[in-house]
């Protein structure tokens, strides 16, 4: 088939670029009524144009024609131009929906692509990547709709899917090609971050490699105290700095100190996300060692432990040296604890001056080797303390204060020993300090007595030299100093006096001297009170009375000064002023009180009416207890051993005469027997109960007993 159109210029720009034609198809004039179309032509090079025409789809024969007709310039103006279509085989344009995704990888994410073809035949459509024709599969997925819609579905997005895929369709009039781009946005992911081993003094780079689209930038942080470091930044002191370029970013660290010992973080952040790993700076360095004491002192017999204690990284190697040789444990008085590690202890127990001398302790690791020398010196016992002096001196008592020894012989002191003895004795007396305190008190001491006092101090070695003697003389016995006293009130008319023991004067207080009177007498009341009393008891005393107090104290010498003191008796208690049983309660409380008493002297009357007169409240519920206990019992006797109690009656008219004689009623029932084992034993034995006139009680076993 062959469709004629036949076209006219109706517009022309300026730039003779653009001609704007009518179209009018003269072979389907009558199918499709008329229906005109028009035809935009634009130049593509010199010679030529390109003419895109539409043909409106037929509604008998659904054709839809898409026409590409290169036109020659030289036909360009026309009035009129004719042009002739062989349309039983063309290939329309492709269509697509966009041109550009977007999507995210590793979000489990869809992307679909479709293109528009038309033709006859009826296109092949392909989709291709990178020159390669894509096959269906789990992450390619084809499908085909109406309207010449091709599909292509691709699954589970991740950053390699991302660049130009293309749709091309295919058949006898040609093939064509359109291309479609996919941008692909990744989070950032931190990909190479490794710990970092350095060595002291050195320089050490730390590398954080991050990978994402869009690219991410990266930080580092350093846990220690927070810091941060980004790309281009310095530190103050320069030992810090961080360059970045593509990715990657490095931290390098200069002259390394044990300071920067620890975590560093590296952060990748964009605009899609960020994502955070931490290393690990581990710093190596020589042996360094953290033992100040270097001197020990021993003697001979006694051992002691010379202590080596190193911190480095990697643990060091510990090493005994005496004099070029090393220390083993066949070495003879000598014991090595440990080798490896942070210490090592070496036990030397000397046995003459040769063990004396230095000791070399050598550390090693693989960043090197240090040395440490110790040297076991003899010790000596200490010297003599000085400054001996003798203060707060009493007939009995002295402190004795005195000055370390300047040198304490190289071993700790353990105590000081001071000793005493009467001026021309040759015993002396043995008192310690306790622990090394430098003060010492000398009890027991006689009044009025000359002493000498020496002080020497002891370490483990021994004893070392005595001071110089001091000479010190006791206070002779004299009258004791006054008492104190303190008052307290006592139990109604008494007054409590405390009294407080001062010096003795060298003698033990024999007896204390209490006088007492009004400040209105002129006569004083004499009390005495034992020397070991700590208080006296003055009574009894007038009430609204003012006394005075004279308290001596008395040893075998004499007396001391008298004690002067004051005190006041109140006022005499006024007993009637007391308040009554009831006046604290309220109005309601004394009505309780008053109908509780009320109904408990009911209570007692109807118990003596009971007793004595046999009527009241409680005889009445008596008699009505006892008339239905006597029912009950005798149905459960007929209903369990089959016989009724015989006497019931003859019992009923003895108790309607009781109650008419005036006689006491009792309540009887036959109770069940108790076997050996606790059981229950129901017989049918009965028991014959009479009550006389004369109150008395007759019980007789049933004759069937027998």
């Amino acid at each position: 088939m062959k469709a004629y159109f036949t076209c006219q210029a109706i517009y022309r720009n300026k730039n003779n670029d653009f001609y704007l034609f009518k179209l009018e198809n003269r072979t389907f004039k009558s199918s499709v009524n008329g229906l005109s179309t028009y035809l935009h032509i634009y130049f593509t090079s010199v010679s030529k144009l390109s003419m895109l025409t539409e043909i409106a789809k037929d509604a008998r024969i659904l054709l839809k024609l898409r026409i590409y007709l290169i036109v020659m310039k030289t036909d360009i103006p026309c009035r009129a131009c004719s042009f002739s279509l062989d349309s039983s085989q063309y290939l329309g344009m492709l269509e697509r929906q966009d041109q550009s995704f977007n999507a995210t990888a590793d979000y489990q994410e869809s992307v679909t692509f479709t293109c528009i073809t038309s033709g006859s035949p009826e296109p092949l459509v392909t989709w291709h990547r990178k020159g390669q024709q894509l096959e269906p599969s789990e992450k390619y997925i084809f499908s085909k709709l109406e309207g010449s819609r091709s599909m292509l579905t691709i699954r589970n997005i991740r950053q390699s899917d991302g660049g130009t895929f293309s749709c091309k369709a295919s058949n006898k009039a040609g093939s064509q090609e359109r291309e479609l781009f996919l941008k692909v946005f990744v989070q950032p992911h931190i990909t190479q971050l490794k710990n970092v081993t350095a060595v002291e003094g050195s320089a050490a780079m730390i590398s954080c490699v991050a990978e994402g689209e869009p690219l991410p930038d990266i930080s580092w942080r350093r846990a220690s105290d927070g810091q941060t470091f980004v790309d281009g930044d310095k530190s103050r002191d320069g030992r810090f700095e961080v360059r970045g370029r593509h990715g990657k970013s490095v931290l390098t660290i200069s002259g390394v100190k044990l300071s920067d010992l620890g975590r560093f973080d590296c952060e990748a952040q964009s605009r899609i996300g960020g994502h955070q790993k931490s290393m690990f700076l581990d710093i190596e360095y020589i042996p360094k060692f953290l033992t100040n004491h270097t001197i020990y002192y021993s003697w001979e017999g006694n051992p002691v432990n010379i202590s080596c204690e190193v911190m480095s990284n990697p643990p060091a190697t510990l090493l005994w040296r005496r004099e070029r040789f090393t220390i083993s444990e066949e070495t003879p008085h000598m014991h090595i604890y440990g080798t490896e590690g942070r210490k090592s202890v070496l036990e030397v127990t000397p046995m003459s001056d040769r063990d004396f001398g230095r000791y070399n302790c050598t550390a090693r690791n693989n960043i090197g080797v240090r040395y440490q020398e110790f040297i076991l010196a003899q010790a000596d016992v200490p010297s003599n303390p000085y400054s001996v002096r003798l203060s707060a001196v009493s007939q009995r008592l002295a402190t004795v204060t005195f000055m370390k020894p300047d040198s304490h012989g190289g071993v700790p002191i353990s105590y000081y020993l001071v000793q005493y003895r009467e001026l021309g004795s040759m015993d002396w007396r043995d008192v310690k300090s306790h622990s090394v305190q430098t003060t010492v008190v000398l009890t027991g001491l006689e009044p009025n007595t000359t002493y000498e006092v020496r002080v020497a101090a002891v370490n483990g070695k021994g004893q070392g030299e005595f001071s110089h003697t001091e000479t010190f003389q006791t206070l002779p016995i004299r009258e004791p100093s006054p008492p104190a006293v303190h008052g307290q009130r006592g139990v109604g008319k008494a007054y409590r006096l405390g009294l407080v023991k001062q010096d003795d004067g060298g003698m033990p207080i024999v007896e204390y001297i209490v006088k007492y009177k009004t400040d209105k007498e002129e006569q004083w009341m004499t009390k005495l009170v034992p020397g070991a009393n700590d208080f006296a008891m003055l009574q009894p005393l007038q009430w609204n009375t003012r006394y005075e107090v004279e308290i001596t104290a008395r040893n075998v010498k004499g007396l001391s000064e008298p004690t002067f003191y004051q005190f006041f008796m109140p006022q005499k208690p006024d007993i009637t002023g007391k308040k009554s049983l009831f006046s604290g309660m309220g109005l309601g409380a004394v009505v309780g009180l008053g109908l509780g008493a009320l109904l408990l002297l009911l209570v007692l009357v109807d118990v003596s009416c009971f007793f004595l007169r046999h009527c009241g409240l409680l005889m009445c519920i008596t008699r009505t207890l006892c008339s239905k206990k006597t029912a009950t019992s005798g149905k459960g006797k007929e209903m369990e051993e089959g016989k009724a109690f015989s006497n019931l009656s003859n019992f009923d008219n003895q108790r309607t005469n009781a109650r008419t004689n005036g006689s006491p009623i009792y309540c009887l029932q036959k109770l069940p027997l108790k076997e050996e084992n606790g059981k229950e034993s129901l017989k049918p034995d009965t028991i014959e109960i009479k009550v006389h006139s004369d109150n008395s009680i007759h019980i007789k076993p049933d004759d069937s007993k027998a």
